[in-house]
């Protein structure tokens, strides 16, 4: 019979050797060492563990854990790669190495573990980046020397790949910069530079990879402030250009005139007043004025040092011995003595102008013919050459030698000479064409100006010039002046009809007022071979003639007559001229003349009344 203590070390050496039998499942397995490319898909192809047991059977569990076990599932005795669209595995971000522990559970007690190191193969997924503090703008003075590093730029890339920089020669400033050293980055400076042309620049610097198939790049714009430098001289106003793109002024002549009655007066100068700046624009030093030589002034000139305004202080003695003054004045910086420039000055002593110039006329006819000529002279009335001058007062014979003649504004098809000739381009005018020109006349020695305007007319080729203003009227208005007389003499002829009818109508009123009782009576009645008019009369002392024919009955017309004066009332056609009867006397006693046509279209002879007493005369029409 065993002991109770028999028994317990039975039981526990039945215990072990039931673990040892079990946990020989979880045996057979190692660490894991295996690498997988960044951006690889889901379900990636990680590793195979090699375990006696099968893990879901037998009561043996497996698990992953560590701090990047989310990367990875079991699948049986597989181990893959856990990632999702939203989880990509980078190796820039995760590093370079995963990594997790495999433990083996049998009955829920840990049996063995397994170390797991996963390398993230890198891939080309980059392009290099600028940093940011290496392209901001920069700042270089004027006076950099050529072949001197002026800034360095720098790209990294996230995948490490070796960086090489390159100036497009594209952009249009890049030839004042190069790269000496291609992977270094530093911008050597090519070609002198100048503010007073250029005050910043522009180039594109590219950053590529240069160990890999892809050669990934990307680009930047870099801009470069150029800083004044004091390298220039002060230069006096307006600037002349050497050449074009040469920022060398040629210093003006100032010029002005005066009289002998001038003194203690600014004087105004042409081109403008007297000023200097400093060539250098961007510092902009202030400078200083002095008279360097004046000749034989004696002190008659005063200059202002800081504004350059020049007095004359008295008067000329004799403008004879001092016709002119010629004066060289300096300008210099007043931090640099040696930084100066000189301009002249002349200064003209002029007679005293008292009559300006002016033209005979404010406006000049001239004509061109055309012609396939290139240039031709403008002509006047006659064919004559059209001269335009002025004339001076102050001159004996009127010509003022210093006077300028010139077109205002400036035209392409024309040109005046100095002798006030125009010149027109002939093979670019057109028949019937017109022009007005401005001719401007100015002294050049008292700067007086004057202008006049010049009418040309462009005449067809064969077409004569019009002798005079009256013919040129008739050359060009032919039309015009027919249809002019032709209206004038309608209205002529209307004023003179009208006056015809006032006048004959006045006639008549004075006849009617000079024989008021006078009336015409209206025609009765008419027979083939009887033309009988009644004539009523209050009074009349004129004779009364009857024309009788024995072949009619006349009491029976002088009969009719009466009647029909009694009854005023007419029987045929109605008469031209009537009266009223309230104007008429009543007739004392009535008599009646019949003319007749007889049929051989003789007249009967007249025959005088046999009484002279107020009658009705009829007549026949």
């Amino acid at each position: 019979m065993l002991t109770p203590c028999r028994l317990l070390l039975w039981e526990v050496t039945l215990r072990l050797s039931y673990h040892v039998v079990t946990a020989s499942l979880c045996l057979g397995g190692s660490d894991i060492f295996a690498s997988v490319k960044e951006n690889s898909p889901m379900g990636q192809f990680i590793s195979n563990i090699t375990i006696r047991g099968d893990p879901g059977a037998n009561a043996v569990r497996l698990c992953l854990t560590g701090d990047n076990a989310s990367w990875f599932y079991l699948e049986g005795r597989t181990i893959r790669l856990n990632t999702s669209l939203s989880r990509v595995l980078d190796r820039e971000v995760q590093g370079s190495v995963l990594i997790a522990e495999l433990t083996c559970y049998e009955d829920d007690v840990i049996q063995s573990q397994f170390r797991i190191l996963v390398e993230i193969v890198n891939e080309n997924d980059n392009r290099p980046n600028f940093l940011q503090e290496t392209i901001q703008p920069f700042t270089i003075s004027e006076l950099t020397a050529v072949n001197s590093v002026v800034f360095t730029v720098k790209a990294v890339d996230a995948d490490g790949d070796m960086i090489s920089y390159i100036i497009d020669q594209s952009s249009c400033d890049a030839w004042f910069f190069r790269i000496d050293l291609p992977n270094s980055g530093k911008i050597v400076l090519n070609k002198p530079l100048d503010y007073e042309t250029r005050t910043h620049l522009e180039l594109i610097i590219w950053a590529q990879e240069s160990n890999t198939v892809q050669k990934f790049n990307t680009s930047t714009v870099l801009t470069v402030n150029i800083e004044d430098g004091d390298d220039q001289y002060p230069r006096f106003l307006p600037c002349t250009p050497v050449s074009p793109g040469v920022p060398v002024c040629m210093n003006p002549t100032y010029t002005t005139n005066i009289t002998q009655k001038h003194q203690d007066l600014v004087l105004e100068f042409s081109p403008g007043p007297i000023r200097a700046e400093d060539g250098d624009r961007g510092i902009d030093t202030p400078l200083i004025y002095s008279i360097l030589s004046a000749g034989d002034d004696q002190g008659r000139f005063v200059i202002n040092k800081k504004t350059g305004e020049l007095r004359l202080t008295r008067a000329v003695d004799n403008r004879r011995l001092m016709p002119n003054f010629t004066l060289n004045i300096m300008v210099c910086q007043v931090d640099d003595r040696l930084k100066y420039s000189v301009a002249s000055v002349v200064v003209r002593v002029l007679y005293e102008n008292m009559f300006p110039p002016v033209f005979n006329r404010t406006t000049f006819k001239g004509f061109i013919i055309q012609s396939s000529s290139p240039a031709s002279i403008v002509s006047t009335y006659g064919n004559l050459v059209l001269q335009i001058q002025v004339s001076d007062r102050d001159f004996s014979d009127g010509l003022n030698p210093n006077i300028h003649y010139s077109l205002h504004p400036q035209s392409g098809l024309y040109q005046v000479t100095q002798r006030g000739v125009l010149i027109a381009r002939t093979d670019q005018l057109h028949a019937f064409d017109r022009h007005v020109l401005q001719v401007v006349a100015r002294d050049e020695e008292s700067g007086e100006e004057v202008s006049a305007s010049v009418d040309i007319e462009v005449l067809q080729r064969g077409q004569a010039v019009p002798r005079g203003a009256f013919t040129e009227q008739q050359m060009f208005g032919d039309v015009d002046s027919r249809l002019a007389g032709g209206i004038a003499a309608m209205i002529l002829l209307m004023f003179l009809s009208a006056l015809l009818f006032l006048l004959v109508q006045t006639v008549k009123r004075r006849r009617l007022q000079r024989d008021p009782e006078e009336h015409t009576a209206v025609a009765l009645e008419k027979h083939p071979n009887v033309r009988l008019l009644c004539f009523h009369m209050v009074s009349s002392s004129r004779p009364v003639y009857s024309l009788d024919d024995s072949s009619y009955n006349t009491r029976a017309f002088s009969h009719h007559c009466e009647s029909s004066s009694r009854s005023e009332s007419l029987h045929g056609r109605q008469g031209v001229y009537t009266r009223r009867l309230s104007l008429l006397h009543p007739p004392s006693s009535s008599s009646s003349i019949i003319i007749t046509d007889p049929p051989d279209r003789s007249r009967p002879g007249l025959h005088p009344p046999t009484s002279s007493s107020p009658t009705n005369t009829m007549m026949s029409d």
